[in-house]
């Protein structure tokens, strides 16, 4: 089907009247880009009735997350653009910025420094950048950035441990979401 008419039937959802068509098709349009051109989010599947919630698997570039991935979901609010998404990691992560529950700490996506004209490529290549270069100074989880600062060398150890044991196996073909390699 035509990308303007795949996703047609959400028109008739009642939340439609808090959503114009330019929001639909705003988010249609990241949506081809980010499965058509992003390397680091991969096998992007949108939920069956919703259009707002999509599922990929992030692959971070560097050590110690590099032998693994991660599969995340973002959730976006019926305002998108003019209202940020949520990203959740779905897949532990052993990391000082995203917390056990899989909340992440992104300056990309606070409300309060939030810019409609960012694209969700932005968004995933700013959560790589975080993953590769933690910021201690904005920890979720405070014991792991006290141990990135101090220790480094154990750090690095713990995370490429519990990377090994949690992680996603990280294919050569493409990943199915629900499932492993």
């Amino acid at each position: 089907p035509k990308s303007g008419l795949k996703y047609a039937h959400i028109l008739s959802y009642p939340y439609t009247d808090i959503m114009s068509v330019g929001n639909l098709h705003r988010i249609q349009k990241e949506l081809s880009q980010i499965k058509n051109t992003n390397d680091k989010l991969k096998n992007v599947q949108v939920e069956e009735s919703d259009l707002f919630v999509w599922n990929g698997v992030l692959y971070p570039l560097n050590p110690p997350y590099s032998r693994g991935a991660f599969k995340i979901k973002l959730i976006f609010p019926r305002e998108y653009p003019f209202k940020p998404p949520t990203l959740e990691f779905l897949t532990k992560i052993y990391h000082p910025n995203i917390d056990e529950n899989g909340a992440v700490c992104l300056s990309i996506v606070n409300p309060e420094l939030w810019k409609p004209a960012t694209k969700v490529t932005n968004i995933i290549e700013a959560l790589i950048r975080l993953i590769d270069e933690p910021e201690p100074e904005h920890p979720l989880r405070p014991d792991i950035a006290e141990l990135y600062v101090k220790d480094k060398k154990r750090f690095l150890k713990n995370a490429e441990d519990f990377t090994r044991k949690n992680s996603e196996k990280r294919c050569h073909t493409s990943i199915q979401f629900h499932n492993n390699c």
